[in-house]
């Protein structure tokens, strides 16, 4: 999925949380968004989401305008993205198959198809043995890859990555990163990943975006 920023600013009052921002990541593209608390990344993912709305610009997945499409194309267009939330974002009284298995019917997939999304993504994340487990159940390195098993179950051309290790230890931070680099290069998936943990960053070769008070101020895809 491919993924374009058009001189987009996102105004809350007199609160700048984004200004004049551009830039595009192709389809199958790891893209770090990085940045001090206010910097804009929430903000910006949000708007990717079509969860607040752009106060000038456009914003553009796939060559569809966010803005400007109905409604029945930005909902297929949103059943393409998988998000991963640093709070995990899991349903407490309902086991890790059961959070699932409910994401998989509000996209719409069939009965007969929702027991092997599940099932796959489950042996994915090595996860298959706490199935039945409720969040209350799971370490926080089980919640966090239980998250990714219920993104990646929509069989996601974009997933959203909102600092998915922030709640981890370095070990589970790690594997966490393994696997989406796998998902990257086995699927062809289109990762955008908010961190702080400049460790991971200096570590790997991935484009960096880098935000400061709602601008945007370095990309290494741009550097000599």
């Amino acid at each position: 999925m491919k993924v374009s920023f058009d001189k987009v600013s996102k105004k809350y009052g007199v609160i700048h949380a984004l200004n004049n921002i551009s830039f595009e990541i192709k389809s199958g593209e790891f893209v770090f968004i990085i940045g001090n608390s206010g910097a804009g990344k929430s903000t910006l993912l949000k708007l990717l989401l079509n969860q607040i709305k752009p106060s000038s610009g456009q914003i553009f997945i796939n060559d569809i305008e966010l803005q400007e499409n109905n409604r029945k194309d930005i909902d297929t267009m949103r059943r393409q993205i998988g998000v991963i939330f640093q709070d995990y974002q899991l349903i407490p009284d309902k086991s890790v198959e059961e959070n699932i298995l409910l994401n998989l019917d509000i996209i719409g997939i069939p009965e007969n198809q929702r027991l092997n999304r599940i099932e796959s993504v489950l042996k994915l994340v090595n996860l298959s043995s706490r199935r039945y487990l409720f969040p209350s159940q799971l370490s926080a390195g089980e919640l966090q890859r239980a998250s990714l098993a219920r993104a990646l179950a929509v069989e996601p051309k974009l997933i959203l990555a909102d600092e998915p290790t922030g709640n981890l230890d370095i070990e589970n931070a790690w594997n966490l990163l393994k696997l989406l680099k796998k998902i990257n290069k086995e699927k062809n998936t289109t990762i955008i990943m908010t961190t702080h943990n400049q460790d991971i960053i200096n570590s790997l070769n991935d484009r960096i975006i880098v935000l400061k008070d709602g601008e945007l101020v370095k990309d290494s895809k741009n550097k000599k």
